[in-house]
């Protein structure tokens, strides 16, 4: 079906509310510049770039102006013709020959005009998209053999570990990394860490250098987690610094959490500071304990919990035994 427009209504309100927003200063755009300048726009017949508002003055000499187009261009002077547009019509036409010593006032020029260059050149570098076209440059393309002789490459890196590791590829390294990220997340949210990893002496994930059968025993040890298991010296109400990251606060909770997983115990700790990754809720929304914020409170396994004489910071202390 044809659309014409005696049958379709067009609402261009916006638009000409648009494009008074944008020509709003178009008036006095210029008002600024000395009265002897002029702002042009240079094009040319072989090139789709455009130079947008290069400046003149209009005593400049017609020599001038065929030396910034060449400079721009690379067409030079003596195979420029020039076309003078104002308002998408030609008005003049300026020959190779013309006098270069010309004045550009000569040619009342006007802020806007376009100077358009056709190049004469038959054997111009810009003819045929030369200059732009990149689809014409010759892309060097490396043949596996030779990438296979070069030094520094992904295909060098694992031949080096394949020589210490005759077990190593790419895929299992990938999927160990992917691995040891998730346990580093984990450890900032401060539970449990997946099966294989365990804390280091500085708080940090490490992955635990075990047989398959040894880490499936330690597993089942962790889900069969007993109340008897738990340090009796953990009570509601004490004070502790929890790792990683020497963090205190206050135990408010100790129970074990369903919607956590893992089975054992879990110590819901208050911080002091808004470093935690709770609000004394977990995933589901069921609410533990209260906190005064989203991010002050956690729950962490027993190991990674130290209670005993740990005060609330300040950080206005100036009695530092590490500071002079």
């Amino acid at each position: 079906m044809m659309v014409t427009s005696s049958n379709v209504q067009i609402n261009n309100k916006d638009l000409l509310a648009l494009k008074a927003y944008i020509t709003a200063k178009d008036d006095v755009q210029y008002n600024n510049l000395p009265a002897n300048m002029v702002l042009l726009d240079l094009t040319h017949s072989n090139l789709k770039q455009q130079h947008i508002e290069i400046r003149f003055f209009r005593s400049d000499t017609l020599d001038a102006l065929r030396s910034k187009i060449y400079q721009k261009t690379g067409t030079p002077p003596a195979y420029q013709h020039l076309k003078v547009i104002g308002g998408g019509v030609c008005l003049s036409e300026i020959p190779p020959e013309y006098d270069e010593n010309t004045k550009l006032g000569f040619f009342s020029l006007e802020h806007g005009m376009i100077i358009h260059c056709v190049d004469l050149n038959p054997h111009s570098g810009s003819k045929g998209g030369q200059y732009e076209d990149t689809s014409l440059v010759r892309k060097y393309v490396m043949s596996d053999e030779d990438y296979h002789k070069r030094k520094g490459t992904i295909r060098d890196w694992e031949r080096t570990k394949k020589e210490t590791d005759p077990n190593f590829s790419l895929r299992k390294h990938a999927k160990e990394h992917r691995e040891m990220v998730e346990a580093q997340r984990q450890a900032k949210l401060g539970l449990e860490l997946p099966q294989g990893f365990e804390y280091d002496e500085n708080g940090k994930p490490v992955r635990i250098e075990d047989d398959t059968e040894n880490i499936a025993t330690k597993k089942d040890q962790i889900l069969d987690t007993s109340d008897d298991d738990l340090p009796d010296h953990f009570k509601v109400g004490l004070r502790c610094e929890v790792q990683p990251g020497s963090r205190r606060g206050t135990i408010l909770f100790i129970g074990k959490v369903q919607e956590l997983g893992g089975g054992g115990h879990w110590i819901g700790v208050l911080f002091d500071e808004p470093v935690g990754k709770t609000d004394g809720t977990v995933p589901g929304g069921k609410r533990y304990f209260e906190t005064p914020g989203n991010s002050y409170g956690g729950f962490l396994r027993a190991k990674n919990v130290e209670v005993g004489d740990f005060p609330e910071r300040d950080i206005f202390d100036e009695d530092s035994d590490d500071e002079l």
